[in-house]
Protein backbone atom coordinates (compact mmCIF):
# COMPACT_ATOMS: atom_id res chain seq x y z
CA UNK A 1 0.00 0.00 0.00
CA UNK A 2 1.17 3.69 -1.18
CA UNK A 3 1.33 5.90 2.14
CA UNK A 4 1.55 9.77 1.28
CA UNK A 5 4.66 11.13 2.94
CA UNK A 6 2.67 14.17 3.83
CA UNK A 7 -0.29 12.20 5.44
CA UNK A 8 -0.93 12.81 9.09
CA UNK A 9 -0.63 9.53 10.03
CA UNK A 10 3.02 9.53 9.73
CA UNK A 11 3.95 13.53 10.30
CA UNK A 12 5.47 14.59 13.37
CA UNK A 13 2.43 14.02 16.18
CA UNK A 14 1.24 17.55 17.44
CA UNK A 15 0.87 19.11 20.67
CA UNK A 16 -2.57 19.34 21.69
CA UNK A 17 -2.44 22.81 22.78
CA UNK A 18 -0.87 23.30 19.15
CA UNK A 19 -4.07 21.16 18.07
CA UNK A 20 -6.56 23.43 20.02
CA UNK A 21 -4.80 26.35 18.61
CA UNK A 22 -4.95 25.72 14.95
CA UNK A 23 -8.78 24.12 15.57
CA UNK A 24 -9.81 28.05 17.58
CA UNK A 25 -8.06 30.11 14.31
CA UNK A 26 -9.50 27.94 11.91
CA UNK A 27 -13.20 28.66 13.69
CA UNK A 28 -12.43 32.68 14.30
CA UNK A 29 -11.65 32.70 10.26
CA UNK A 30 -14.65 31.01 9.76
CA UNK A 31 -16.50 33.05 12.07
CA UNK A 32 -15.38 36.37 10.69
CA UNK A 33 -16.12 34.99 7.28
CA UNK A 34 -19.84 34.46 7.75
CA UNK A 35 -20.21 37.81 9.52
CA UNK A 36 -18.42 39.23 6.60
CA UNK A 37 -20.63 37.42 4.36
CA UNK A 38 -24.23 38.84 6.21
CA UNK A 39 -22.74 41.89 6.40
CA UNK A 40 -22.96 42.16 2.43
CA UNK A 41 -25.47 40.63 1.64
CA UNK A 42 -27.67 42.54 3.90
CA UNK A 43 -25.59 45.75 1.79
CA UNK A 44 -27.27 44.01 -1.36
CA UNK A 45 -30.30 43.20 0.14
CA UNK A 46 -31.23 47.00 0.87
CA UNK A 47 -29.86 48.49 -2.19
CA UNK A 48 -32.16 45.91 -4.49
CA UNK A 49 -34.92 47.67 -2.13
CA UNK A 50 -34.18 50.85 -3.04
CA UNK A 51 -33.70 49.61 -6.56
CA UNK A 52 -36.65 47.99 -6.87
CA UNK A 53 -38.88 50.92 -5.04
CA UNK A 54 -37.36 52.91 -7.33
CA UNK A 55 -38.40 50.85 -10.75
CA UNK A 56 -41.59 49.15 -9.95
CA UNK A 57 -43.68 52.59 -10.04
CA UNK A 58 -42.39 53.17 -13.53
CA UNK A 59 -42.84 48.99 -14.61
CA UNK A 60 -45.98 49.25 -13.51
CA UNK A 61 -47.01 52.18 -15.47
CA UNK A 62 -45.87 50.75 -18.83
CA UNK A 63 -47.47 47.52 -17.88
CA UNK A 64 -50.74 49.24 -17.89
CA UNK A 65 -50.13 51.41 -20.55
CA UNK A 66 -49.25 48.19 -23.03
CA UNK A 67 -52.41 46.56 -21.23
CA UNK A 68 -54.51 49.68 -22.41
CA UNK A 69 -52.85 50.55 -26.18
CA UNK A 70 -51.71 46.97 -26.86
CA UNK A 71 -50.72 48.41 -30.36
CA UNK A 72 -47.98 50.43 -28.35
CA UNK A 73 -46.63 47.69 -27.21
CA UNK A 74 -43.54 47.13 -29.73
CA UNK A 75 -42.24 50.98 -29.44
CA UNK A 76 -42.38 50.60 -25.89
CA UNK A 77 -40.33 47.59 -25.69
CA UNK A 78 -37.78 49.45 -28.24
CA UNK A 79 -37.52 52.29 -26.20
CA UNK A 80 -37.06 50.59 -22.75
CA UNK A 81 -35.29 47.88 -23.40
CA UNK A 82 -31.86 49.54 -21.78
CA UNK A 83 -33.93 49.68 -18.86
CA UNK A 84 -35.56 46.26 -18.96
CA UNK A 85 -31.42 45.05 -19.48
CA UNK A 86 -31.01 47.21 -16.68
CA UNK A 87 -33.34 45.07 -13.98
CA UNK A 88 -32.31 41.97 -15.48
CA UNK A 89 -28.99 42.96 -14.27
CA UNK A 90 -29.37 44.04 -11.09
CA UNK A 91 -31.56 41.11 -10.73
CA UNK A 92 -28.99 38.70 -11.76
CA UNK A 93 -26.58 40.13 -9.01
CA UNK A 94 -28.73 40.06 -5.98
CA UNK A 95 -29.94 36.24 -7.17
CA UNK A 96 -26.08 35.33 -7.50
CA UNK A 97 -25.21 37.21 -4.30
CA UNK A 98 -27.53 35.27 -2.54
CA UNK A 99 -26.70 31.49 -3.96
CA UNK A 100 -23.04 32.05 -4.12
CA UNK A 101 -20.33 30.09 -2.91
CA UNK A 102 -18.06 31.02 0.53
CA UNK A 103 -14.67 32.33 -0.52
CA UNK A 104 -11.10 31.29 0.33
CA UNK A 105 -10.41 34.38 0.75
CA UNK A 106 -11.96 37.98 1.81
CA UNK A 107 -10.52 41.62 2.46
CA UNK A 108 -11.38 42.72 6.00
CA UNK A 109 -9.46 46.14 5.00
CA UNK A 110 -11.81 49.14 5.79
CA UNK A 111 -10.73 51.01 2.67
CA UNK A 112 -11.86 47.99 0.00
CA UNK A 113 -15.53 47.79 1.69
CA UNK A 114 -15.48 51.87 1.26
CA UNK A 115 -14.38 51.36 -2.05
CA UNK A 116 -17.10 48.95 -2.91
CA UNK A 117 -20.03 50.77 -1.34
CA UNK A 118 -18.66 53.84 -3.09
CA UNK A 119 -18.52 52.59 -6.37
CA UNK A 120 -21.88 50.67 -5.99
CA UNK A 121 -24.12 53.75 -4.65
CA UNK A 122 -22.09 57.14 -6.52
CA UNK A 123 -24.19 56.08 -9.99
CA UNK A 124 -27.56 56.26 -8.37
CA UNK A 125 -26.71 59.85 -7.58
CA UNK A 126 -27.01 60.72 -11.17
CA UNK A 127 -29.24 63.64 -12.20
CA UNK A 128 -31.95 63.54 -15.19
CA UNK A 129 -30.23 65.86 -17.66
CA UNK A 130 -31.66 67.38 -21.07
CA UNK A 131 -31.12 65.43 -24.00
CA UNK A 132 -28.12 65.84 -25.99
CA UNK A 133 -28.76 67.39 -28.81
CA UNK A 134 -25.46 67.13 -30.87
CA UNK A 135 -25.22 63.83 -31.09
CA UNK A 136 -27.51 61.02 -32.20
CA UNK A 137 -29.38 59.41 -29.46
CA UNK A 138 -29.18 56.13 -31.42
CA UNK A 139 -25.26 56.47 -30.51
CA UNK A 140 -25.62 56.86 -26.84
CA UNK A 141 -28.10 53.90 -26.71
CA UNK A 142 -26.23 51.65 -28.66
CA UNK A 143 -23.54 52.04 -26.11
CA UNK A 144 -26.11 51.76 -22.58
CA UNK A 145 -26.64 48.60 -24.89
CA UNK A 146 -23.65 47.08 -25.08
CA UNK A 147 -22.65 47.74 -21.30
CA UNK A 148 -25.58 46.14 -20.02
CA UNK A 149 -25.02 43.13 -22.04
CA UNK A 150 -21.03 43.38 -20.85
CA UNK A 151 -22.69 43.63 -17.23
CA UNK A 152 -24.98 40.57 -17.62
CA UNK A 153 -22.53 38.14 -19.42
CA UNK A 154 -19.76 39.22 -16.68
CA UNK A 155 -22.24 38.19 -14.16
CA UNK A 156 -23.16 34.78 -15.84
CA UNK A 157 -20.42 33.60 -16.24
CA UNK A 158 -19.07 34.36 -12.68
CA UNK A 159 -22.15 32.82 -11.50
CA UNK A 160 -21.60 31.99 -7.75
CA UNK A 161 -18.66 33.53 -7.68
CA UNK A 162 -19.95 37.18 -7.71
CA UNK A 163 -19.40 39.15 -4.85
CA UNK A 164 -18.55 42.79 -4.66
CA UNK A 165 -16.15 42.85 -1.58
CA UNK A 166 -12.90 41.83 -2.74
CA UNK A 167 -12.48 37.74 -2.43
CA UNK A 168 -11.27 35.04 -4.30
CA UNK A 169 -14.59 32.20 -4.77
CA UNK A 170 -12.86 30.76 -7.85
CA UNK A 171 -10.75 31.82 -10.82
CA UNK A 172 -13.25 32.53 -14.23
CA UNK A 173 -11.88 32.70 -17.46
CA UNK A 174 -15.03 32.22 -19.88
CA UNK A 175 -17.07 34.35 -21.63
CA UNK A 176 -16.02 37.80 -21.41
CA UNK A 177 -13.10 36.98 -18.65
CA UNK A 178 -10.85 35.60 -22.07
CA UNK A 179 -10.48 38.81 -23.30
CA UNK A 180 -10.67 41.46 -19.76
CA UNK A 181 -9.91 40.75 -16.46
CA UNK A 182 -12.25 43.31 -15.35
CA UNK A 183 -15.36 42.92 -18.35
CA UNK A 184 -18.11 44.16 -15.38
CA UNK A 185 -16.55 46.81 -14.45
CA UNK A 186 -16.16 47.79 -18.38
CA UNK A 187 -19.50 47.47 -18.72
CA UNK A 188 -20.68 50.03 -16.13
CA UNK A 189 -18.00 52.14 -17.31
CA UNK A 190 -19.73 51.65 -21.24
CA UNK A 191 -22.75 52.36 -19.64
CA UNK A 192 -22.02 55.54 -18.08
CA UNK A 193 -20.18 57.00 -20.97
CA UNK A 194 -23.59 56.12 -23.21
CA UNK A 195 -26.06 57.62 -20.38
CA UNK A 196 -23.68 60.95 -20.17
CA UNK A 197 -23.32 60.87 -24.28
CA UNK A 198 -27.12 61.03 -24.09
CA UNK A 199 -27.73 63.37 -21.00
CA UNK A 200 -24.49 65.42 -20.38
CA UNK A 201 -24.01 67.52 -17.68
CA UNK A 202 -21.30 68.60 -15.15
CA UNK A 203 -22.72 66.64 -12.26
CA UNK A 204 -23.09 63.63 -14.30
CA UNK A 205 -19.65 64.02 -15.56
CA UNK A 206 -17.70 64.67 -12.25
CA UNK A 207 -19.94 61.92 -10.67
CA UNK A 208 -18.89 59.17 -13.30
CA UNK A 209 -15.21 60.82 -13.69
CA UNK A 210 -15.27 59.80 -9.93
CA UNK A 211 -16.86 56.48 -10.08
CA UNK A 212 -14.19 55.56 -13.37
CA UNK A 213 -11.53 56.36 -10.58
CA UNK A 214 -12.99 54.54 -7.93
CA UNK A 215 -13.59 51.40 -9.95
CA UNK A 216 -10.18 51.60 -11.10
CA UNK A 217 -8.49 51.80 -7.22
CA UNK A 218 -11.11 48.66 -6.63
CA UNK A 219 -10.13 46.62 -9.06
CA UNK A 220 -6.90 47.13 -8.16
CA UNK A 221 -7.33 46.66 -4.68
CA UNK A 222 -9.32 43.04 -5.54
CA UNK A 223 -5.89 41.84 -7.52
CA UNK A 224 -3.94 42.24 -4.21
CA UNK A 225 -6.28 39.47 -3.01
CA UNK A 226 -6.42 37.42 -6.64
CA UNK A 227 -2.56 37.79 -7.38
CA UNK A 228 -1.91 35.23 -4.03
CA UNK A 229 -3.59 32.41 -6.18
CA UNK A 230 -1.40 30.60 -8.84
CA UNK A 231 -4.19 30.26 -11.04
CA UNK A 232 -4.83 33.73 -11.26
CA UNK A 233 -1.34 34.49 -11.85
CA UNK A 234 -1.41 32.13 -14.32
CA UNK A 235 -4.55 33.96 -16.12
CA UNK A 236 -3.23 37.25 -16.14
CA UNK A 237 -0.47 35.97 -18.21
CA UNK A 238 -2.89 35.00 -20.91
CA UNK A 239 -5.08 38.14 -20.53
CA UNK A 240 -2.75 41.58 -20.08
CA UNK A 241 -5.44 43.71 -19.71
CA UNK A 242 -8.11 44.75 -17.19
CA UNK A 243 -10.44 47.05 -18.98
CA UNK A 244 -9.79 48.16 -22.01
CA UNK A 245 -7.61 46.06 -24.91
CA UNK A 246 -4.25 47.37 -25.40
CA UNK A 247 -4.81 50.28 -23.42
CA UNK A 248 -4.88 49.16 -19.35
Amino acid sequence: MNIDQNSPAISETRAPGAFRAGKQASFAFISKNLVLDVIERAVVLLLFLYFANRMLPELAKLITTEIAYPELFWLAALKNLDAALLVISESLGFFLILTRRSATSVSTHPLDWALCLIAVNAPLLAAPAAANTFVPSQIATVLMFAGMIIQISAKAALWRSYGLIPANRGVKTKGPYRFLRHPMYAGYTLTHIGFLIGFPSLHNFLLYLTTFLIEVARLLREELILNKDPLYRQYTTRVRYRLLPSVF
